[in-house]
């Protein structure tokens, strides 16, 4: 999911591209799910903006949870987010964060991820180094054994300290 492409269609069309006969209720909980539903009714139409070809009218974060609304819209058996929250911000990414258990739920879902704080939650998290699994275990675990992963985790809890400073 690292492109985003949009169309120059409405919000609401380019969700449903992955399900052309999604109701709007269908559409706007894939949104709510991909944290895009308050931005969306922001814009000048909600739901019927035509959007730019490329949405290059929006930021980078809201073409992003475009596309994770329209991959959730598709309802998938196998999910694969490879880097799907990247250009999120920390407020957009904690909600997406917060949707994750609903997200999830009857799936397979691989993350791939460099902010950890998208994988805490994941049942399993394989560690990779040089091209192999250095370490693979839940979030808890992998910090319990002080390896790579907990110290990643660490340098990313003291750069996130001192950016809120």
């Amino acid at each position: 999911m690292q492109e985003n492409y949009l169309f120059n269609r409405t919000v609401r069309e380019n969700i449903a591209y992955s399900r052309p006969t999604a109701s709007l209720s269908d559409v706007v909980d894939a949104a709510c799910l991909a944290g895009a539903h308050d931005f969306i009714l922001a814009l000048p139409l909600g739901y019927d903006t035509v959007l730019s070809e490329g949405g290059t009218s929006l930021s980078g974060g809201q073409r992003q949870r475009i596309a994770i609304a329209r991959t959730l819209l598709a309802n998938p058996r196998v999910l694969i987010f490879d880097e799907a929250t990247s250009a999120l911000d920390d407020e957009s990414q904690a909600e997406v964060q917060k949707n994750m258990s609903r997200i999830i739920a009857n799936r397979t879902v691989i993350t791939i991820a460099h902010r950890l704080s998208t994988v805490r939650h994941c049942h399993r998290i394989a560690v990779i180094k040089q091209g192999c699994v250095a370490e693979l275990a839940n979030h808890e675990q992998l910090l319990a054994q002080n390896g790579i992963y907990a110290q990643l985790w660490q340098q990313q809890a003291d750069f996130s300290h001192e950016e809120s400073k």
